[in-house]
């Protein structure tokens, strides 16, 4: 019989993760128990996906404030430091922040406007222009912040992220001077010893700091790479990537994982015969219209995954053939047709017009992207995802 189902995403249910667990073991049994419970079976070429959550909770990757204090005075001297460009976020920022004022005197925090890296509102474009106000030029002081602007709340969280992070540092122990500014180099006005966190514009941003004179620059991935007392740590990402745990900890982004993946793809091998692809998934690439928010604050969207995964997707649009090649035909003969131009494909069809408006990205960015909008990031209580079907085309049975 002819398949009538593409693209399936399912979120399987697993138990809690716990530091030392068996990850694969756990993955794959409840993989084979949601197929066994739900009537499915598993093909070759299914993805199975892993949020990176549960990966860093098994691998025990934690540290707190006060690891996170004592390499930032290590890195930075314990004086005054430069804080810029920090996402907005109670989950992602606040705990390093605290962990980075317990380790200096004093905090220059340099905030973006009207908005951060990821989309995060301070302020509308629509009130810096009643204002008169220069984002790419103009630097505010939090007293001409307040006189232009007053308090302004977050659209979703409802928080005035200004007082909320000068809060966190006063709390800390260190003082705290906030700025207003776009360009990296005017940080250098009030401290030499920086530390960036921008995620995805770091590299640039590291070199303009260096070229203009900086004595110390560290991104976030340059704090915490090795184990400060024991803590966990990333050698690649540092920072980068956390979440917040407890008031006091933070969950780091895992550590090496392609191991994990591999062993994963050679058990359900072993057990089912078939090969499925794995992949450890954090943020979804994708933004939201309302708040402008673009999801994506991990380093990356997949840590790591199996070789399968390598690429981006070789496609044909379908509604260009129908309305184009094969505006002439219909039914039986339209799907032939067409059936024959994607069986006939060539395995590079970049600059084909007939593959224009499909989605040329990674394809551990679309899938992950997928992932993320299939677990959540609440009480679902499913953060390995099984999709199957997402290579298949109009042809296959």
């Amino acid at each position: 019989m002819e398949r009538r189902v593409g693209t399936v995403s399912r979120g399987i249910r697993c138990p809690i993760i716990r530091e030392g667990d068996n990850l694969v073991e756990m993955t794959v049994n409840s993989v084979l128990e949601a197929a066994k419970s739900e009537g499915f079976e598993l093909r070759d070429r299914d993805v199975i996906a892993l949020t990176e959550s549960i990966v860093a909770r098994a691998q025990g990757n934690y540290a707190s404030v006060e690891d996170i204090a004592t390499d930032v005075r290590n890195k930075l001297g314990g004086e005054t430091v430069g804080v810029i460009f920090p996402i907005l976020s109670r989950n992602r920022f606040a705990i390093n922040l605290k962990g980075i004022a317990m380790g200096c005197k004093k905090v220059v925090l340099m905030l973006s406007y009207p908005s951060d890296e990821v989309g995060n509102a301070l302020l509308t474009y629509d009130q810096l222009d009643d204002a008169g106000i220069n984002p790419y030029s103009d630097v505010l002081s939090l007293e001409k912040y307040r006189e232009l602007f007053g308090e302004n709340k977050h659209e979703f969280t409802g928080v005035d992220y200004v007082d909320y992070y000068s809060s966190i540092v006063k709390d800390a122990g260190a003082d705290v001077e906030i700025v207003f500014a776009n360009q990296a180099k005017t940080i250098l006005n009030y401290a030499d010893c920086i530390i960036t966190c921008d995620i995805h514009t770091r590299a640039r941003t590291k070199r303009i700091l260096r070229e203009a004179g900086a004595k110390v620059v560290c991104g976030l991935d340059d704090i915490m790479t090795q184990s400060i007392n024991g803590s966990g740590f990333n050698t690649k990402y540092g920072l980068l990537g956390s979440n917040k745990s407890t008031e006091d900890k933070i969950k780091l982004f895992p550590n090496e994982c392609k191991d994990l993946v591999l062993d994963i793809q050679s058990s359900i091998l072993e057990k089912t015969g078939k090969h499925v692809e794995v992949m450890v998934y954090g943020d979804g690439a994708f933004k939201d219209p309302q708040g402008k928010i673009w999801e994506l604050a991990d380093p990356v969207v997949s840590p790591a995954f199996t070789d399968g995964l390598i690429g981006t997707p070789n496609e044909l649009k379908l509604k260009y053939l129908a309305d184009n090649d094969f505006a002439n035909l219909s039914g039986a003969e339209l799907k032939e047709a067409i059936s024959n131009s994607i069986k006939a494909k060539g395995e590079n069809l970049v600059g084909n017009m007939a593959s224009q408006g499909t989605t040329p990205r990674q394809l551990t960015d679309l899938i992950g992207s997928l992932c993320d909008l299939t677990s959540g990031s609440g009480d679902k209580g499913t953060p390995v995802i099984l999709i199957q079907g997402y290579f298949d085309n109009f042809t296959s049975n």
